[in-house]
């Protein structure tokens, strides 16, 4: 995915907030391993995903995000996001063991 940063505002940034998750911890989970799937059962108007991942502070975050277009270029824009539970953690550090 070719994204040329992130777009923020109040909504999306108090929202995920809301869970303790800080705008870098979200912005750092694309900087490191990190998995992407299709959230079909919320891709009404807009499609939207989910990523899975650690962030660069060690901590396991559950996104859910969509991709608009502006000014000729792709953002990601977070909608919400969370800590992952314990079991999603295992799940997640057993897919990606090596």
């Amino acid at each position: 995915m070719n994204v040329s940063g992130f777009d923020w505002d109040n909504g999306n940034r108090d929202k995920c907030r809301k869970h303790g998750v800080s705008m870098e911890e979200i912005e750092s989970l694309f900087d490191r391993p990190h998995a992407i799937m299709v959230d079909t059962a919320h891709s009404e108007g807009e499609e939207r995903l989910r990523a899975i991942g650690k962030t660069a502070a060690g901590r396991y975050v559950f996104l859910v995000f969509t991709i608009r277009e502006r000014d000729a270029g792709q953002y990601i824009r977070p909608i919400s996001a969370r800590y992952m539970h314990k079991k999603e953690i295992e799940y997640y550090e057993k897919q990606n063991s090596s």
